[in-house]
């Protein structure tokens, strides 16, 4: 959504994408239906202080609060830093220690979009044979791993694991409206894919790298506490070996 949207399409476009009513809204954040009806059809234009509980309610990402209030004719409240910039030096070196510490495993900081970040030295030895027009930065992760460039020839059982990735993006997709993340479902979901649905306790990565076949599973982390744009979009991908091979294998690396 764009700030030349009206303010008020904006919210019904959100309340709609979580599926609640005018009344489910109206009885959770105290804002009579009248008013909200008013909101959402630009009748009445909503404060600063409506927009961020209409926001906070429907779940809104921090990026998209700030267009709120921009095209409701207020000003933005939440910062976006670079990584780069002091106001966020303690997350940056937080990440940082996160990945060094999950090291002789592979680790990655992941953006909105899937796109790397930051890795530990664990992550290029996988790399390994991927075509360098997928390895430029900035990094699409997804597309790095799905493509046939890239890992997905060396995935067994890849159908399994692009679905387990694709239900990752659709659900990023529900909760943000990222066009981009859409494309990617548009070009890599494939209907007449059936994966057997996984048997064992997680869903696990199964790479040949070299005349070895490592067995990853990952874990996801966030910063539960962000106030700020960039650091609410950052995600944390660790992968852990899910056999005792695997686990010798980068122990040995």
């Amino acid at each position: 959504m764009t700030a030349t949207v009206p303010v008020g399409e904006q919210l019904r476009a959100w309340r709609e994408r979580r599926g609640l009513s005018q009344l489910a809204v109206s009885s959770e954040t105290g804002v009579s239906t009248r008013h909200l009806s008013w909101v959402e059809t630009g009748r009445s234009r909503p404060s600063a202080a409506m927009v961020l509980r209409l926001a906070d309610h429907l779940d809104v990402p921090l990026r998209e609060r700030n267009r709120l209030l921009l095209s409701a004719g207020h000003a933005p409240v939440h910062t976006e830093h670079d990584l780069s910039d002091p106001e966020v030096a303690a997350v940056a070196d937080a990440l940082r220690a996160v990945l060094d510490a999950h090291r002789p495993h592979p680790a990655l900081v992941l953006d909105r979009r899937w796109r790397l970040v930051a890795a530990n030295d664990a992550v290029a030895p996988l790399l390994a044979g991927c075509a360098e027009h997928l390895l430029a930065p900035p990094v699409d992760v997804l597309r790095l791993t799905l493509h046939p460039d890239g890992l997905a020839p060396r995935i067994v059982d890849l159908p399994t694991w692009r679905s387990h990735l694709l239900t990752r993006v659709r659900r990023r997709h529900h909760a943000d409206g990222d066009p981009q993340l859409g494309a990617v479902l548009a070009e890599f979901d494939d209907p007449s894919d059936a994966p057997t649905p996984p048997t064992d306790p997680v869903v696990t990565m199964r790479l040949r790298v070299a005349d070895t076949v490592l067995s990853m599973f990952s874990m996801a982390a966030a910063v539960q506490t962000a106030g700020d744009v960039t650091v609410e979009e950052l995600t944390v991908e660790l992968f852990f070996p899910a056999d005792v091979a695997t686990r010798e294998w980068f122990a040995r690396e």
